[in-house]
């Protein structure tokens, strides 16, 4: 799955994160991809625009803000940051662990966000997943290795 960790480098996967607003942690996922080289800036207006007329709080603790339709021309290549906030942040009155944010046109980036409804089942998941607080197993789980487990 080659793809699949070109769209999901392991450096941008950013743990121990401090609370911050719903809006602060979109910015952040939006730099990140605009610094990568994954989208420009105007898409990081599409990916508040898109949160403030419907949540990307997905529940299990899960936030996956993306760009509106009208700013996928503002993608450079498909891209995938990951912020992990071990106390939860309010997003919209839900508590929020994980932050995903993706830059992508077409369908690029659904293996992955499959590996994370394949191994996540439930919000408990997600604090095991936070708690182990390993770049490398975030990683892997993301990208269908072993359930989150580190190669050998």
């Amino acid at each position: 799955m080659s793809d699949s960790k070109e769209i999901l480098k392991i450096e941008n996967i950013i743990l121990d994160l401090p609370k911050e607003t719903s809006d602060e942690a979109i910015a952040r996922c939006g730099k990140m991809l605009v610094d990568n080289g994954y989208a420009e800036q105007r898409y990081v207006e599409g990916m508040l625009e898109r949160d403030h007329s419907f949540s990307c709080g997905i529940g299990n603790f899960i936030a996956i803000p993306h760009g509106e339709k009208d700013y996928k021309k503002n993608v450079l290549s498909a891209g995938i940051v990951v912020l992990v906030y071990p106390d939860a942040i309010d997003w919209h009155g839900a508590p929020v662990h994980l932050v995903i944010g993706i830059a992508a046109q077409g369908e690029e980036h659904l293996d992955i966000l499959g590996n994370v409804v394949d191994n996540i089942d439930d919000g408990d998941d997600v604090i095991k997943l936070i708690n182990k607080k390993s770049r490398e197993a975030i990683y892997n789980m993301f990208c269908g290795n072993s359930n989150g487990e580190t190669e050998a």
